[in-house]
């Protein structure tokens, strides 16, 4: 699979540890930084590899900063992005399978190795339901379209 990774100074350690996790399993990874931990601003990472999703370079992204969420809500507001904040394996497991995220937005500061790494494995390992799951997903993407009425 090809997966974007990005962080801000605050996740860049998390950030080359999931990398090699990523490229252990074979993975295809792609780097959009930070590559430092000298700070910098998150929308700055976020959005290359958000957009990478929309523009189909890439299938997913695993997205890191201190509290997980200003990546989130850069990742966001790229159409076509479903991006989840995951605390533990089942907001993973169910981000994937019940909204179909294709990014995966992690807490540097607040989450530990260990389940950082079950975190990404889970939900790498997840598929979505489909199903009803699906029509929320097309209301979803109605929505973006500027379509007031989901």
């Amino acid at each position: 699979m090809k997966i974007a990774i990005a962080s801000d100074h605050r996740g860049y350690a998390a950030k080359e540890r999931i990398t090699a996790l990523l490229k252990s399993a074979g993975h295809e990874v792609r780097d959009y930084g930070c590559n430092t931990q000298e700070s910098c601003d998150y929308p700055d990472l976020a959005l290359p590899a958000a957009d990478s999703i929309a523009r189909g370079d890439n299938e997913r992204a695993v997205l890191i900063c201190g509290t997980g969420l200003g990546m989130s809500i850069a990742a966001n507001k790229i159409h076509g992005v479903r991006a989840a904040l995951c605390h533990d394996e089942l907001t993973a497991e169910l981000s994937r399978k019940h909204n179909d995220a294709n990014a995966l937005c992690l807490a540097a500061d607040l989450l530990g190795e260990q389940l950082m790494r079950m975190i990404v494995e889970t939900w790498l390992a997840t598929n979505f339901e489909g199903g009803r799951h699906a029509r929320r997903i097309e209301k979803l993407a109605r929505l973006e379209n500027n379509n007031s009425e989901a």
